[in-house]
C-alpha cells in the first residue's frame, strides 16, 4: 500500500512525474486518514495533517517524495444556483450560509450538495436551481486554511509585540462591560 503523507505545493509538484490520480467526492476529501484506491487501481492510504480539505488539482506524495498523485474532485449530485443579479445571488448565499451549508461560490453561480429542501428555499427567494453532476469545491470557511496554501497560522509561532494574558475591565458611560481577549477575538459580557 502506498502511504500518501505530504501535500506538494504547485512549485514542488511541477518537476515531478505523476504516477496517477485519486478521484474523491467532497465527503472523502475532508478526511485526513483514509484507505483509498487510486484511479490506476493501486491501494493507498492517506495520512495527512488534520483539518485541511483536499482540493482538485492538489498533489500528494509519500515520505520519500518518490510517488506523486494528483487529487481530482469527483462529479457528484449538486444543486447549482445561477443568477445574473449579484444582489439576489448574495442574498441566496447568505441564507444558505445561515444554515451552515458547505457552499461553492463562483462568479454568477453558487453550488451546494443537493438537498430538495434547500432547493425549495432558493426558489422561494427568487433563484433558479439546476440539479446536476459536477465537481464540488466548497469554500474552506473562515476558520480553515485554504488547502494548498501552505500556510498555517498559529499565534504561538511568531512575535506579536504584545501578549494575550491580560484582562481589561472598565466602565463606559452607557454600559458596563468586561472585555476579555480570547486568542484574537474580543468577547464582551
Amino acid at each position: 500500500m502506498i502511504r500518501l503523507t505530504q501535500r506538494l505545493t504547485t512549485e514542488e509538484a511541477a518537476g515531478k512525474a505523476l504516477l496517477t490520480t485519486l478521484t474523491l467526492p467532497i465527503d472523502l476529501r475532508i478526511k485526513s486518514r483514509l484507505k483509498v484506491t487510486l484511479d490506476n487501481g493501486d491501494a493507498a492510504g492517506l495520512f495527512l495533517t488534520r483539518g485541511q480539505l483536499l482540493r482538485g488539482g492538489e498533489c500528494l506524495t509519500d515520505d520519500a517524495g518518490a510517488v506523486v498523485v494528483m487529487v481530482k474532485a469527483a462529479e457528484e449530485q449538486v444543486s447549482t444556483v445561477r443568477c445574473n443579479d449579484p444582489l439576489l445571488l448574495s442574498r441566496i448565499c447568505y441564507h444558505l450560509g445561515n444554515r451552515h451549508v458547505p457552499l461553492q461560490i463562483e462568479a454568477g453561480f453558487a453550488r451546494y450538495q443537493h438537498d430538495y429542501v434547500l432547493d425549495e428555499m432558493v426558489v422561494g427567494l427568487g433563484g433558479s436551481v439546476a440539479v446536476e453532476l459536477a465537481p464540488f469545491e466548497p469554500e474552506a470557511g473562515a476558520y480553515q486554511s485554504q488547502a494548498g496554501a501552505g500556510h498555517h497560522h498559529h499565534h504561538n509561532d511568531h512575535e506579536h509585540g504584545h501578549n494575550h494574558d491580560h484582562l481589561h475591565a472598565h466602565s463606559h458611560a452607557a454600559s458596563a462591560a468586561i472585555v476579555v481577549p480570547m486568542h484574537g477575538f474580543l468577547k464582551t459580557s
